[in-house]
């Protein structure tokens, strides 16, 4: 289990008419921490820096993008293990405002960029899950809602036909708890073996 924001925030600080806009994305892999830095550096293409750090597992990735070494990517870095988070991305971009901060000052201002947009973020508990699909009979319904309020199991779909088909996604010790209850489910299956989810 591991914990991470649940989707995206924002905190703005100006300091000495610099501008510093961190932005904070969950991300799994690593191609889409480069697509995201990709559009923020498009969506503030007249922005002097766009400094980046980000954690996936035991993948560690930072940028100063032209700030002295040591005060923008890995200040970040740094708050991201401190807080112990994980499938994080920060990009904080920045705005010159004139004025030099020292690299006291630069380490202070990505920093508190940075933390504001967590404290505007959502920080929440993940673990991996798997999802699935079970068949049933409409009769049923209500008791496999019940079993899965019960199971931490979330329901993310219902297909209605001539029976009903619900996707799901859990730990795999939940879906075997809702398995075990044959009598309310004709079928079942794996859909993906490697999500994360929720807890």
């Amino acid at each position: 289990m591991f914990q991470s924001i649940d989707s995206y925030a924002i905190g703005e600080i100006e300091v000495k008419r610099s501008r510093f806009i961190a932005e904070v994305f969950y991300i799994e892999d690593e191609s889409i921490a480069k697509e995201k830095i990709d559009e923020i550096k498009k969506k503030y293409f007249d922005a002097k820096h766009h400094v980046f750090s980000y954690k996936i597992d035991n993948l560690e990735r930072f940028s100063d993008d032209g700030e002295p070494q040591g005060t923008a990517g890995t200040p970040l870095l740094d708050i991201i293990k401190k807080r112990n988070l994980n499938n994080i991305l920060v990009v904080v971009t920045r705005y010159f405002g004139g004025t030099l901060l020292g690299t006291g000052g630069l380490v202070k201002a990505y920093s508190d960029a940075f933390t504001l947009a967590l404290e505007n973020a959502k920080i929440v508990n993940k673990t991996n899950g798997i999802e699935y699909e079970i068949v049933a009979n409409y009769e049923n319904l209500e008791k496999i809602k019940y079993i899965c309020q019960n199971n931490n199991i979330t329901i993310k779909n219902i297909e209605y036909g001539e029976k009903i088909t619900i996707t799901l996604t859990s730990i795999k010790e939940s879906y075997e708890v809702l398995k075990q209850n044959y009598n309310l489910i004709e079928n079942s299956k794996i859909t993906n073996e490697n999500i994360v989810i929720n807890v």
